[in-house]
């Protein structure tokens, strides 16, 4: 394995943090102990500035590359972005329309039920039998409100392992 540079994160496969190196769990470090990271990454991840500085926490993240690509916004080094679950807006779903279907067969029974369809009144009854319903026909359009306007996971398929970055290795040169 090549010798890391200062602030190189890499993926490790084993739970372990190596030598030299410190879990990207967002933890705040003091500056005076790890001085040399400090002055690669400065608070690029959060801290003061002046006693502590954070690492990245790439704890159920995915890290992405900075700068701006096809048809995406500019990420700038150290930008939290995303939202660990969504609430689907209208504008987000696709045009569609919901029809209700209905049997021109005379109905002959007053109870709803699953093995049953709305079908031409008749003496109180509304509904016909499966069986009996055909043929269809639509209805006009009744929509109600449904659902519970909750947040769904929207996470892809996932592996984990051990984002970890280095603070004893090479100084990288600057540019």
């Amino acid at each position: 394995m090549a010798d890391p540079f200062i602030g190189e994160i890499r993926l490790f496969g084993f739970p372990r943090v190596p030598d030299g190196w410190l879990a990207c769990s967002g933890q705040s470090l003091a500056i005076s102990q790890y001085d040399v990271l400090y002055a690669v990454i400065g608070t690029t991840y959060g801290g003061d500035g002046v006693q502590t500085f954070n690492l990245p926490d790439l704890r159920g993240r995915v890290p992405i590359g900075q700068g701006t690509g096809q048809g995406l916004p500019t990420y700038a080094l150290g930008q939290m972005a995303g939202e660990e679950d969504h609430t689907l807006i209208e504008a987000e779903m696709p045009v569609h329309s919901h029809s209700l279907m209905s049997s021109t067969a005379t109905a002959d029974t007053a109870t709803p039920g699953p093995t049953v369809h709305l079908a031409t009144a008749s003496t109180g009854n509304l509904y016909a039998p499966v069986m009996n319903a055909a043929p269809y026909a639509t209805m006009a359009p009744c929509v109600t409100t449904a659902g519970k306007n909750i947040g769904h996971n929207n996470m892809m398929p996932t592996v984990v392992a051990n984002y970890c970055i280095c603070f004893n290795g090479i100084f990288p040169s600057p540019g």
